[in-house]
């Protein structure tokens, strides 16, 4: 069993501190999307995974992989950069 060190935070305290997110589909390759980049260096996206366990969690930062899904919020994610995103709440994500 992996032991993780990383510090943990969770989905309702980001959406409390940051707004509501959306969901961002990449159409196109990251380099290439405009807007993403743009949100990228303002520290507004979050790339959701998938742990082991199936059970999904966040990362406040741009992580580029097939199988993520990323969400972009109107305020800074600074605050949770080194943190693991836990419990997230779908209900709170604007479609």
């Amino acid at each position: 069993m992996k032991v993780l060190k990383t510090k943990t935070a969770r989905f309702s305290i980001v959406v409390e501190n940051s707004g509501n997110p959306q969901v961002y589909t990449l159409w196109q390759k990251p380099s290439a999307d405009r807007h993403l980049q743009a949100q990228i260096k303002k520290n507004r996206v979050m790339t959701i995974l998938k742990s082991e366990s199936g059970t999904d969690f966040g990362i406040a930062n741009f992580k580029e992989s097939k199988d993520a899904r990323y969400l972009i919020f109107p305020k800074s994610l600074k605050p949770f950069a080194d943190k693991r995103i836990i419990g997230i709440d779908w209900a709170l994500v604007r479609g």
